[in-house]
């Protein structure tokens, strides 16, 4: 998958990301298990989606690879809002970007001029601040 990379389950750490089912997920928990009889050891992951909240968990023995996505994150001044998008303008390159609306329930509130946060991963936009 572009926009990832493999690693085993045994490295990945709570705060950082992965990706199950083509979606990119924060890890909230980890938990593993010894080894048994007849088995290797089992990791279950608790994950939370960073684009719409949805929680899931994943089980996998230590030594199977997940997708990571990689994540981009940048500044950019607001432009203008057109319906549900937000129109802005990338501070590193100034090429023009446009972001989904956040959710009300963040309490973000943009408006055109302000400085926003952004974030990307696997060909997805997501506004993570405002300032």
């Amino acid at each position: 998958m572009p926009g990832t990379d493999r690693v085993e389950i045994r490295t990945l750490k709570v705060g950082r990301f992965c990706v199950v089912d083509d979606e990119a997920y924060k890890i909230l928990s980890i938990s593993k298990s010894k080894p048994g009889k007849h088995g290797s050891a089992k990791a279950r992951l608790a994950l939370e989606s960073i684009f719409t909240g949805k929680k899931i968990s994943h089980v996998g023995t230590v030594t199977d690879s997940i997708s990571v996505p990689m994540i981009e994150k940048g500044t950019a001044t607001v432009t203008h809002i057109d319906g549900n998008e937000v129109h802005a303008m990338n501070d590193r390159d100034y090429s023009m970007m446009i972001l989904p609306m956040p959710v009300a329930e963040t309490g973000m509130s943009i408006d055109a001029g302000q400085k926003i946060m952004w974030q990307e991963a696997l060909g997805r936009y997501l506004i993570i601040r405002d300032h």
